[in-house]
């Protein structure tokens, strides 16, 4: 994925354009069954999304800002607004729709 998101540019990622953000832990099992996934979506949208992560362990205000209670959840911004949220384990055909209906 190509962006690793934190406190300090998390805002900045998020602001523009549609941005699917994984929040995850790298202890969490589904989270690694997960990154596989989100390297196929993010190559396919190269141009048109950002595909980021944020690990809540080290960012947990971050986390509690958006109310973050079990991971993987995966949430869409559209230029900083969340459109979509997703908790669990996440196939890629679904995010990819979900991408696809935000960037139009």
């Amino acid at each position: 994925m190509s962006h690793e998101l934190n406190d300090r540019n998390f805002e900045t990622t998020i602001s523009s354009g549609v941005t699917l953000v994984d929040f995850h832990a790298p202890w969490c099992g589904p989270c690694r069954m997960q990154t596989p996934v989100l390297e196929r979506v993010s190559a396919k949208f190269s141009e048109k999304a950002k595909i980021a992560s944020l690990n809540v362990d080290d960012n947990p205000q971050i986390a509690a800002k958006f109310g973050i209670r079990s991971i993987p959840t995966l949430i869409l911004f559209n230029n900083g607004i969340p459109v979509k949220q997703f908790v669990g384990l996440q196939s890629e055909n679904t995010l990819v729709n979900a991408i696809n209906e935000a960037v139009k």
